[in-house]
């Protein structure tokens, strides 16, 4: 398969010094979560809590108890409130919005200040994110992660491999859209197909846990390879759990 993702881009890859302190491996703030949808950002901060030195979270204002509580399962980040935001940004070298943070205008106003505000910080824009983002405020450091009827919708484009390279030129950003093969586009029209992971990935969840693991690759490495080695890990872990349970596996797994 031409373009496809083998596993030495694993070898690519930013390795901790010896010699490190906290901090100097990644830091990482998560912007999701409402009333309606709990889980999904506590799968991407167990994920990214498991590569990056500290991973900030900030949910919606009345997901304050939900917070609480995720706090009593996963003590591997740390809350901060809507008004902390722009401070706790200053500190990390990449944001992920969207995973379970509900389309609403309040969401839609946060998205778009962020990225007028913040234009040399790294995002990354997945689930309800996506729905909500300004297409004009997308640029290099920006990683978008649609399946494919989010593509169709955000892009008014049908959901090929040209228009992904298309897409991600025109916008100046990295695109992966997910779905039985992969495809991954950056604005100097790098292009790669992955091709591991199966159907036991369609399970709910899966999705957060992949934006979580681009978004802590993306603290210390390129976008584009970030983006790339996300799904192929991803991928693996799936095809991993396939050999061992079938495709009786969550998201969790």
């Amino acid at each position: 398969m031409i373009n496809k993702i083998e596993s030495s881009i694993i070898k690519a890859l930013f390795k901790p010094k010896t010699s490190s302190h906290k901090g100097d491996n990644g830091k990482l703030l998560i912007v999701g979560g409402s009333q309606k949808y709990h889980g999904a950002p506590l799968l991407a901060a167990k994920i990214a809590g498991k590569i990056v030195d500290l991973v900030y979270f900030s949910s919606t204002p009345e997901n304050n108890e939900f917070i609480k509580e995720m706090k009593s399962e996963l003590c591997e980040f740390i809350a901060v409130s809507r008004q902390e935001i722009n401070q706790i940004i200053k500190k990390v070298d990449v944001v992920l919005i969207g995973p379970g943070l509900g389309a609403n205008k309040d969401n839609q106003q946060l998205i778009n200040d962020l990225l007028k505000k913040h234009l040399n910080k790294k995002f990354v824009l997945d689930a309800d994110g996506l729905k909500m983002v300004d297409k004009q405020l997308l640029g290099q450091n920006v990683i978008l992660t649609p399946h494919k009827a989010e593509f169709t919708f955000f892009f008014n484009l049908s959901a090929t491999a040209e228009n992904v390279v298309k897409a991600a030129k025109k916008y100046g950003c990295t695109i992966v859209l997910k779905g039985k093969i992969d495809y991954i586009a950056d604005h100097k029209s790098q292009f790669k197909i992955n091709a591991t992971g199966n159907a036991g990935m369609t399970k709910g969840g899966t999705g957060d846990v992949l934006a979580g693991l681009i978004a802590a690759l993306a603290c210390k490495n390129d976008l584009f390879l970030s983006a790339c080695a996300g799904v192929f890990i991803n991928g693996l872990a799936g095809d991993m759990l396939k050999e061992r349970v079938s495709y009786y596996y969550s998201a969790s797994d």
